[in-house]
């Protein structure tokens, strides 16, 4: 398509996600059908990128690009490709914010996906990979790719510093995802991981990593059971989390396969077997929740949740 008959205008669409999956911190990730957030962006003559609204957002968020998910993604990819031209962004948040859902990087890959319709060439998905990376380094202060790889390609991922995988999961495999009403912003989260760790630990998350991916390739929920839990890093961000270890008790006593803290928290996962488990299992770990004094939200979703996308 050349460049005159290509829109000018495109709104995208990014699911929120389950950061680390319980046992590959930073690199191991997947979608959820449901929540979102949706960005707007218009080719404009100039060489710029400008945010022009931000909207649904429980606290303000940066108007300047280079702060802002979104706008350092389309910087960095404005930068690579050279381009001659600019965007100007509108974002509508949908995903709560310090929430543990990848709302950070929920706008960078939407801006991303509507930017990339209105280029000349569009470039592969995989490709918008590293521009993402950018976006999410500006909120979390790390360019760790398990929230944008998995909204980027769709279901569940594995995102290296230069590579993302899709795994492919057994088609019962379902999450429940609950977040409580509460904040726990990413920086503060990954500063609770400070300190030392003990070989032992890393040998443990390996092999529980191991087993959970094995368990996907070979469609094998006992295999993947016996590995979805969190030894690393899980123990140091639980006491940020009111009632997680009773969230996370009702969840496995439901039928859960496992449980963990979704991304940096509060939010809180299970993944079961079928949807039918994952709904008892979503309200039992509401119920704990409501024990602990917090209202919550949930969301059902198949673990080989979509992919962002165009929507207008």
């Amino acid at each position: 398509m050349n460049s005159a008959s290509r829109p000018q205008r495109a709104t995208a669409f990014a699911p929120a996600s389950v950061g680390n999956a319980a046992v590959g911190f930073d690199i191991l990730g997947h979608s959820v059908a449901g929540p979102g957030d949706r960005v707007t962006v218009q080719r404009i003559a100039e060489p710029r990128v400008r945010i022009g609204a931000i909207r649904g957002a429980a606290q303000p968020l940066p108007l300047e690009p280079e702060r802002n998910t979104a706008g350092a993604a389309l910087l960095a990819l404005q930068r690579a490709l050279a381009l001659p031209f600019g965007f100007d962004i509108e974002i509508d948040k949908g995903i709560p914010f310090g929430s543990g859902m990848g709302g950070s990087a929920a706008s960078a890959v939407a801006a991303l996906v509507a930017a990339n319709a209105l280029l000349d060439a569009p470039l592969p998905r995989a490709a918008l990979y590293p521009f993402a990376l950018e976006g999410e380094a500006v909120a979390s202060g790390g360019r760790h790719g398990d929230n944008v790889g998995p909204m980027l390609l769709g279901g569940l991922v594995l995102a290296t510093a230069d590579r993302l995988v899709p795994i492919a999961v057994p088609a019962a495999l379902h999450c429940a995802l609950v977040h409580p009403h509460a904040t726990l912003e990413t920086r503060a989260a990954r500063a609770a991981l400070a300190g030392s760790y003990a070989l032992p630990e890393f040998v443990a998350q390996s092999a529980n990593l191991a087993l959970v991916l094995a368990g996907c390739h070979a469609g094998d929920m006992e295999l993947i059971r016996a590995g979805l839990a969190d030894v690393l890093v899980e123990p140091r961000r639980a006491p940020l989390i009111a009632g997680f270890a009773s969230v996370k008790a009702a969840a496995l006593a439901a039928g859960a396969l496992g449980a963990s803290i979704s991304g940096a928290g509060p939010s809180v996962f299970a993944w079961c077997d079928g949807a039918a488990a994952a709904q008892r299992c979503a309200q039992a770990m509401r119920d704990a929740f409501a024990e602990a004094g917090l209202d919550s939200d949930c969301w059902l979703s198949p673990v080989a949740g979509p992919a962002a996308q165009v929507v207008a």
